[in-house]
């Protein structure tokens, strides 16, 4: 497991509260990077922020603009933009629920792996995760973090269950822009054939550990050959050290939340997540996901609270 949170919170199904924490699914570790160096003497270059005509300025001189028309800007104070953030919550609320072919794959953008914080919000988790197995669906909701709203949708992996990101739909071109001009004939079946042919032939179980970027790789190994030549320059950055991460759990009842949850009128009815309007309840400040990135998850797990169903 990663060693740090990137989001600490609870899942909300009606009346049911499953804290959880949730880890980043990907790495950028396989990539490679560049600084630009000053040979000469071995430092970094750096940039500065230039006026044309005018030269360096101070930060304390930089407003952001958003560009209207061609070289015409509304120019926006910082208290001004902040004053729009969404404050981070610590709820994801579990709105909507739908089978997982009805998600195009365009609409996924980053996915993050959910585990229970603790060990008293094992149970809800582990029902939830086989209740969405059993019924095929993926759960939606929406997900304030940074200072804007996520969709998220929400569904079982292995022993975890996988959240993921994803864009809204002025985000997403549509595809029959692409492929219009594409025609509509049929193929001839003696060329599909022989395609199927080759396409059961090559078949086999997905491995991505056997896939590697060749170019990467090559990369990787022109550094290594560098570093132990003579004369190669390494230069060393160290993270701070992250200070530890507090942790909480808040789990009511399972069986009688459930059971209260399905006797309220509409309960079986589903609300979209981009109509519910249900005000939150009202909480301690969140913490920025900054702070949520650079904290390392607790080691040991907190007794949960129990809270009335």
């Amino acid at each position: 497991m990663a060693a740090r949170a990137y989001w600490q919170g609870q899942i909300r199904l009606a009346l049911v509260s499953i804290p959880v924490e949730i880890y980043s699914a990907t790495k950028s570790g396989a990539a490679i990077s560049f600084r630009q160096i000053h040979e000469p003497s071995g430092k970094p270059i750096k940039y500065e922020k230039v006026v044309p005509g005018i030269g360096p300025v101070d930060a304390d001189e930089i407003l952001k603009g958003y560009e209207i028309e061609k070289g015409n800007y509304v120019l926006l104070e910082p208290d001004e933009i902040d004053a729009v953030k969404l404050e981070s919550k610590k709820t994801l609320e579990l709105t909507q629920f739908v089978d997982a072919h009805e998600i195009d794959v365009l609409y996924y953008e980053k996915p993050y792996f959910v585990v229970p914080a603790d060990d008293l919000a094992e149970e809800a988790f582990v029902v939830l995760r086989e209740a969405l197995k059993r019924t095929k669906k993926v759960g939606l909701g929406q997900l304030a973090l940074r200072g804007r709203e996520y969709v998220v949708s929400l569904k079982p992996c292995g022993r975890g269950m996988v959240l993921e990101t994803l864009r809204y739909a002025d985000e997403v071109h549509k595809a029959q822009g692409y492929f219009r001009e594409i025609g509509e004939t049929e193929p001839d079946e003696d060329l599909l054939d022989l395609a199927e042919s080759l396409i059961t032939k090559k078949s086999a179980p997905f491995r991505p550990q056997e896939f590697h970027d060749r170019y990467v790789d090559a990369l990787k190994d022109l550094v290594e050959r560098k570093r132990k030549a003579k004369g190669g320059k390494v230069v060393d950055t160290d993270d701070d050290d992250a200070a530890p991460a507090r942790k909480g759990s808040n789990v009511v009842d399972l069986m009688a939340a459930l059971k209260k949850s399905l006797e309220k009128p509409g309960a079986q009815t589903a609300k979209p997540a981009a109509a519910a309007k249900k005000p939150a309840p009202k909480r301690a400040p969140a913490k920025k996901p900054e702070e949520a990135e650079d904290k390392p998850a607790a080691k040991k797990r907190a007794p949960a609270r129990r809270k009335a169903a």
